[in-house]
């Protein structure tokens, strides 16, 4: 399978993005869209590898897709990380054969939410993982696809810092 772009969208992550960054070690490339951070929230970005686009008002979730080097894109928020699961998951997709998926538009991850002290499991998977082609969006992530194919491992929602 093709590599994969994790794309992040940014304002003011600086306490929270390194955490989000060091767990996608699958992704070939990090792609982060700033929404004019005044904090260091570029710097951590730049440690970590990451491209930097800057946000721009008018352009459309495509605009920043088509900026991806890559044809698969992990979406992710900046208070999320993966688990060693979903790395281990996405890094034997990597070596799939590319005619193995064929027919399958997207995959799903289980995202698990921190809730005070506590752990929970949201009610249903998110879709996550997208071709460069996606077109349903609800704001910065994908829209839920009930084709997606569920991955291993879970999406950890980590509530601020």
């Amino acid at each position: 399978m093709p590599p994969i772009t994790a794309l992040l969208h940014t304002r003011n992550d600086a306490r929270r993005l390194g955490r989000a960054l060091e767990t996608l070690l699958p992704c070939a490339e990090l792609l982060i869209v700033d929404h004019f951070s005044t904090d260091a929230t570029l710097r951590v970005a730049r440690e970590y590898g990451a491209r930097i686009v800057p946000a721009d008002g008018q352009a459309t979730t495509k605009h920043y897709l088509d900026r991806a080097r890559y044809d698969w894109i992990l979406c992710l928020d900046p208070s999320e990380s993966i688990t060693e699961r979903l790395q281990a998951t996405l890094f034997e997709w990597n070596s799939l054969p590319g005619d193995s998926l064929a027919g399958t538009t997207a995959f799903s991850v289980v995202v698990r939410e921190q809730v005070d002290n506590n752990w929970q499991d949201l009610p249903a998977p998110q879709t996550r993982l997208v071709p460069r082609n996606w077109t349903r969006w609800n704001g910065l992530l994908p829209a839920h696809e009930r084709s997606s194919k569920a991955l291993e491992g879970k999406l950890l929602q980590i509530a601020f810092p």
